[in-house]
């Protein structure tokens, strides 16, 4: 059972119905401070639940089967995971999830040692990835995420010489802090403005007389013959080594970025909201793995279809990385999968078949309507929190929604008596964004509609949504792989 948009949470309603499922998106949230870590945590979730892991190097003839569930990654920061109904036959379709894993944060730079601060102060040089709200990373107990190249120098035969390990240094190592109210010009303190390149360096330490001297030199110290690691913060690369178990000279290179420690929680007066990092798109992660999860393990008798979750890297930047919605990532995955399921045969007739019964459900999260700044939502197409999956809609094609695929997400919630979607234009003097959705469409040819829970403060180093959204979200998201098909099959071509 959802809320529908017009009733008011009721507490007790909350905490047995919505609550568990929202303390278990929190768990998750807190594991994900990263692509890497969002994505092997999804991993880990779908190997417990009887999906097997899948190389991409290998081909999948003859590792596939009606009935089975399987997944693989590409680069540890995007996932595809699918499950094959027990009745599909050749040139049936695919009902696919697309979200991203990537959020808007501070990543270490390349060269990470900035050299002599003032006052003595040891600072990070940080990049800013995507569009932040940059202002919100100010004065926030920042930890440390990633991925680390490290040299294996006793490997044995057979073993990776350089191993890729994921660390999450859980603890406030850094800090951008705000300037003082006394030292700012009226003009300052009237608005405040970020230069991106001066103000967001965090402070990780300060510099004693010596102490840098001690971490370079010796057993366990930065090698100053490597051009790379002689580049890297010296107390950052001890850091990382400690964590890790190892030797800093073993350290090759990282993917670092920062991230807020204050953990996901439930607030407001009955604890009907999510505060959390990066909603914006882990909620989506979350949600549709529980939904293909529950689908595959509940539902794939019958099933004459097979249901996928792609989870790109870099929406937040564009999309056009080896990873990313522009990629290839997702047509191969279609194609792999429906050759391997046609015998190996490559039949472009079949595959076109196959796309023409497919339909994507591109999922990021919403804009829902601020009470404090009401006039920048159009008055007819409001979302609210807690009132239900919203669909977006943009004649200009920001979103790929139409009255087609529109009318096929309606259908499926009326189907499955579910709540009903709200529904979200952007005002004609306001810019309006874009998902995955056009990249996809764009490329593949497969029928797609947007849609996204409602949140608040996107791109904010801390968001906030509805946690009966979650539910909604779950709730539509299994009826989409339960219901697609014969609501598809009863529409006129």
């Amino acid at each position: 059972p959802s809320i529908t948009g017009g009733q008011g949470p009721n507490q007790t309603r909350i905490m047995e119905t919505f609550t568990p499922f929202a303390k278990k998106a929190c768990t998750f949230l807190d594991a994900s401070p990263d692509p890497y870590h969002a994505v092997k945590t999804n991993a880990d979730k779908l190997e417990a639940a009887g999906f097997v892991g899948l190389s991409k190097r290998e081909p999948f003839l003859g590792k596939l089967a009606p009935g089975g569930k399987y997944y693989y990654t590409v680069n540890k920061t995007a996932l595809v995971a699918f499950s094959i109904g027990t009745n599909y036959s050749k040139g049936n379709g695919f009902k696919i999830i697309g979200g991203h894993t990537d959020s808007p944060n501070l990543k270490v730079k390349p060269i990470s040692n900035r050299g002599k601060s003032a006052g003595k102060c040891v600072q990070l040089g940080v990049e800013c990835y995507g569009g932040g709200l940059w202002h919100t990373w100010f004065d926030r107990d920042l930890g440390i995420s990633g991925r680390v190249l490290v040299r294996n120098n006793n490997a044995n035969d057979g073993a990776c010489a350089v191993q890729q390990r994921f660390i999450k240094i859980n603890k406030p190592v850094a800090r951008v802090s705000t300037l003082c109210i006394h030292l700012q010009s009226a003009e300052e303190r009237s608005a405040f403005k970020v230069n991106k390149e001066e103000h967001l360096s965090p402070i990780i330490a300060t510099l004693e007389d010596g102490v840098a001297q001690q971490l370079v030199g010796g057993d366990n110290e930065v090698n100053a013959e490597d051009p790379w690691a002689s580049s890297q913060e010296p107390r950052l690369m001890h850091l990382i080594a400690t964590e890790l178990g190892i030797d800093v000279k073993d350290i090759a290179d990282f993917d670092l970025n920062l991230f807020d420690t204050q953990p996901a929680t439930l607030g407001g007066m009955n604890d009907e909201f999510l505060y959390s990092a990066r909603l914006d798109n882990l909620a989506t992660c979350f949600v549709s793995i529980e939904a293909l999860i529950e689908h595959s393990t509940s539902k794939l008798d019958g099933d004459t279809d097979v249901n996928v979750v792609v989870l790109f890297d870099h929406e937040e930047v564009g999309s056009q990385s080896a990873q990313g919605a522009g990629s290839p990532v997702i047509g191969e995955a279609l194609r792999r999968i429906a050759t391997a399921l046609n015998g190996g045969a490559v039949d472009p007739d079949m595959y076109a078949t196959t796309l023409r019964k497919s339909f994507v459900f591109s999922v990021d999260q919403a804009h829902a309507i601020h009470p404090n700044y009401a006039s920048k939502h159009e008055k007819n197409h409001s979302p609210k929190m807690n009132g239900g999956v919203v669909m977006k809609i943009n004649s200009n094609q920001r979103y790929t929604t139409n009255g087609v695929t529109g009318f096929i997400v309606r259908e499926i919630a009326r189907k499955a008596k579910i709540t009903p979607l709200q529904e979200f234009v952007v005002r004609n003097d306001c810019p309006c964004g874009s998902t995955i959705g056009p990249i996809i469409a764009s490329r593949t040819g497969v029928r797609t509609v947007d849609a996204g829970m409602p949140q608040l403060s996107m791109h904010s180093c801390r968001e906030v949504m509805g946690i009966v959204d979650l539910t909604n979200g779950f709730d539509l998201f299994t009826a989409f792989f339960e219901h697609f098909r014969s609501i598809d099959d009863d529409l006129e071509g």
